[in-house]
């Protein structure tokens, strides 16, 4: 395999991994917030409008910017029903047309929340709720982990041919 398509696995699983493992702790983040948020109503009877929105938008977060490392685990869905009993070329040949279908899935993604999130700011865009925070913010990290889970599907594809090439990377 070319150094540069090395390289640029390497560079992609990297980063991946890092950003993945800092969203998985991003949970307790959440928590937090929707703990605050029952503490709230319950202890000053008054409900904080924000704690819903935020813990949507981390959730946003955790989901897709975790979604790259998801995918580079394998811990994605699949039937292994078939799958576990397949060859090593086998898998290979299948995980590389099917991951030729999640980029070009991940590529309508990208460009609809590209669009999505140019639109936000062209407009400044806020949330219908009482709090109505920009909503910009969130559609960009929307569209980093869209890019993110691109960069690992073509990370996987070339790994894939790697292995029908008979190298491993």
């Amino acid at each position: 395999m070319p150094k540069l398509l090395v390289g640029f696995v390497r560079v992609v699983d990297r980063v991946n991994y890092f950003v993945g493992r800092i969203m998985m702790y991003s949970i307790f983040f959440l928590i937090g917030v929707l703990m605050y948020s029952i503490i709230a109503k319950k202890a000053f009877l008054i409900p904080p409008f924000w704690t819903l929105e935020v813990a949507q938008f981390t959730l946003v977060a955790y989901y897709l910017l975790g979604g790259a490392y998801s995918i580079q685990l394998g811990a994605n869905v699949r039937m292994d029903l078939f799958y576990s009993r397949w060859s090593t070329r086998k898998k290979a040949w299948v995980d590389s047309f099917t991951v030729l279908l999640l980029i070009f899935y991940l590529g309508v993604m990208l460009y609809g929340g590209v669009d999505s999130m140019l639109y936000s700011i062209k407009y400044n865009q806020h949330s219908a709720s009482m709090w109505r925070p920009q909503i910009w913010p969130v559609k960009a990290i929307m569209v980093t982990g869209i890019f993110m889970m691109l960069m690992q599907a073509l990370s996987e594809l070339i790994k894939d041919i790697a292995t029908l090439r008979g190298k491993e990377l």
